[in-house]
């Protein structure tokens, strides 16, 4: 792969509503897009998504800007390889920034499927030609999470994810269940809870959920496997999922029973194809995450949900949930609770809104393969 150059964009925007858990209110979305471009001029796409404060992941927006500045883009220009597969090599030097190293390889994986004019999920084995998009709810009060989920019923959103907490788990599902007893549900906790909470989580099987996603520590495995053992639902990890080794770990110990994967958490395209694999070996069902990406990072996410051992729905939004405007054209849209495949076109499938992308962006470097 002969690279010309590559451009880093600190972008951001506000949301049209806040996005709120136990841990944090996000009001703006700041995110790197990286814009990888090869000697014929052809450009691959990709985006980091870390947040601005570290409450999420050790990343920041300014600690993956350092990174890929200093480290990974020079390496990229510098070393020259024949195939995406080889990055993990290259970079093996810089250890974890996995999210920097993700919005990067996705920019040369596009690329790649761009110049062998593929459709990029085609490229790890995905067939799907639709993708079933799931909901997030976001609430303080059961009447606010019946609020939302009657105007998300509206598009079909074929599952919704109520954010929980020790202080709101049973009101919000009380009151949720009271007004939709057969609504596809799931928890999520974001680490809201410890071992010590296992009586307390083992009353909300009466809910019944899908599952409950990371109840305890972002960076446990053991003991998310003995609550399990105590629990009749699901534990689906996300946080502690932060790598192939961690994926491979989770299922020895029988840590849970579900996983979310995000491209972004485990380092980018490899790692995320490695993690399918394993679970799709040991019959262990995945969704894929949302981290309140711009449509650059979404496609990807699509690309990447078209794969076999995707079998639930994932955090997939249109565009304008989140956007007055997105990076993406034509935009994201769900159409009775599902997503349509852009597999008739390469790469990620979508055009870059140039215009969008400009007015967005905050701050502009670029770096040129001498």
């Amino acid at each position: 792969m002969k690279l010309r150059s590559v451009t880093m964009r600190l972008i951001a925007s506000p949301l049209k509503m806040p996005f709120t858990t136990h841990l944090q209110q996000v009001s703006t979305r700041e995110a790197l897009i990286l814009e990888v471009m090869d000697t014929d001029g052809r450009i691959g796409y990709g985006e980091a998504d870390p947040f601005s404060s570290p409450w999420y992941s050790e990343e920041t927006i300014q600690t993956c800007r350092y990174v890929l500045r200093e480290f990974l883009i020079p390496i990229l220009l510098h070393v020259p390889i024949k195939h995406p597969e080889e990055l993990e090599q290259i970079w093996s030097g810089v250890r974890g920034n996995r999210m920097a190293k993700s919005g990067l390889g996705q920019a040369v994986w596009d690329l790649y499927a761009k110049q062998t004019n593929t459709y990029l999920g085609e490229l790890f084995g995905g067939g799907k030609a639709e993708v079933d998009a799931g909901a997030v709810i976001t609430a303080a009060t059961p009447e606010q999470a019946v609020r939302q989920i009657e105007q998300l019923l509206k598009k079909g959103y074929k599952r919704y994810k109520i954010k929980i907490s020790r202080k709101n788990d049973r009101p919000l599902l009380e009151g949720i269940r009271a007004a939709f007893p057969d609504l596809p549900i799931m928890a999520d906790a974001n680490s809201a809870y410890t071992i010590r909470d296992k009586d307390h989580l083992r009353e909300l099987d009466r809910y019944r959920l899908m599952m409950i996603e990371q109840p305890l520590a972002y960076n446990d495995l053991s003991e998310h496997a003995v609550l399990q053992k105590k629990l009749a639902t699901p534990i689906c990890l996300d946080e502690s999922i932060s790598s192939y080794a961690a994926a491979a770990s989770a299922v020895m110990l029988q840590s849970a029973k579900v996983v979310a994967l995000k491209m972004g958490r485990v380092g980018g395209w490899a790692q995320a194809a490695r993690i399918h694999k394993l679970c799709l070996q040991h019959s262990i069902p995945l969704w894929c995450g949302g981290m309140i990406e711009f449509g650059i990072a979404k496609a990807h996410n699509l690309a990447l949900a078209t794969l076999p051992g995707f079998t639930l729905p994932g955090d997939f939004y249109g565009s304008d949930h989140y956007w007055k405007c997105d990076l993406i054209s034509p935009t994201i849209t769900v159409d009775h609770g599902v997503i349509s495949v852009p597999k008739d076109r390469p790469g990620i499938g979508f055009s870059i809104d140039r215009d969008a992308l400009a007015h967005l962006s905050r701050d502009v470097q670029s770096f040129v393969n001498r």
